[in-house]
């Protein structure tokens, strides 16, 4: 594995991260490493994050590693600051790495084309680290593809979804469709039809029972029984969704969180959050602060770090600038 290091002369902020390279397969993945706080960045920070969680973040669709308003480069300092170090990838073709964007991104991520290069990054970055395994980050697509890897991923320990979906998104919305859905939105009387025909959509639903909406990801779904049934613990971040109430879909909408909850059976180590005054990107402050609160949290819970490491990590947050 190559690594690129920030150069000489960069302030002392910036001291706490580095950039990375990974070769994978035939591309170059490129990356930042948020370095955990562990009572010394600068001897031997590298044998101190040994033997730890470390937290990876994959991009969401076209967006580079920083994502929406660099609302993960917050979480990453966040987490790697409680401890944790921290990635964020730029997976082939986005970002700062290599390659070439496929035809169609979104059909290429469904399928769960980005698992191979994500998997074999993870592997180079427990090696290179000596970490005991990753916590893989995602939002909306990019939540995909960390459930693609994270089922085919031995070094793969537990899941954070932030607004993942469970089905194949339409490919492209017609001119008209568009147009009356803006009129849908704008208009009292195309607010009124557009309630009647989500009960007429809940009719249908209720007519079908639990099966399964002809556009459902299965092969997606099929990777997540597979986790489920091992125990793998998930972290699951909902922002509040059109027409939507808390967790609960808009009005004749199959309800794919309550449906991925009852595959968890018994083995459940699921937990679902909602993040409330936010949207779908959670980058606003309130969204990106319950990020961060729910995450933290429930990385404790699961993946504790030794009393040895949290003495470390509060050592280094107590130092005062530039000591």
């Amino acid at each position: 594995m190559g690594r690129i290091n920030w150069f000489a002369g960069m302030n002392e902020s910036m001291e706490d991260r580095e950039l990375i390279a990974l070769r994978c397969f035939q591309s170059i993945v490129r990356g930042t490493h948020h370095k955990a706080h562990n009572g010394g960045f600068r001897s031997g920070a590298e044998a101190a994050e040994r033997n730890r969680i470390g937290v990876v973040f994959v991009n969401s669709g076209f967006l580079p590693r920083s994502a929406t308003g660099d609302s993960a480069v917050y979480w990453a300092t966040s987490f790697a600051e409680s401890g944790y170090p921290s990635f964020r990838l730029d997976l082939p073709a986005l970002g700062d790495s290599d390659g070439y964007i496929p035809p169609d991104l979104y059909e290429f991520v469904n399928a769960g084309g980005y698992a191979p290069v994500l998997c074999a990054a993870v592997n180079k970055l427990v090696e290179r680290y000596g970490l005991q395994g990753v916590v893989l980050a995602g939002h909306c697509a990019g939540a995909v593809t960390a459930l693609y890897a994270a089922a085919a991923s031995g070094n793969c320990k537990g899941l954070v979804l932030m607004d993942p979906y469970f089905f194949l998104p339409q490919r492209q919305i017609s001119a008209v469709r568009q147009m009356l859905r803006d009129w849908a939105a704008g208009s009292t009387l195309g607010g009124i039809i557009s309630d009647i025909y989500d009960r007429l959509r809940a009719v249908r639903l209720l007519l079908r029972g639990r099966m399964l909406p002809e556009n459902a990801n299965r092969l997606l779904l099929s990777r997540w029984r597979q986790l489920v049934s091992a125990g793998m613990p998930i972290l699951i971040l909902k922002a509040p969704g059109l027409k939507a109430t808390a967790f609960k879909p808009r009005t004749g909408e199959f309800d794919y969180l309550s449906y991925v909850q009852r595959l968890a059976g018994h083995k459940s180590r699921v937990t679902v959050e909602f993040v409330e005054a936010t949207d779908h990107s959670f980058a606003n402050r309130a969204g990106r602060s319950a990020v961060r609160q729910h995450a933290e949290t429930w990385l404790n819970a699961w993946f504790p770090l030794t009393d040895c490491q949290v003495g470390a990590a509060q050592t280094e947050l107590a130092r005062p600038a530039g000591a």
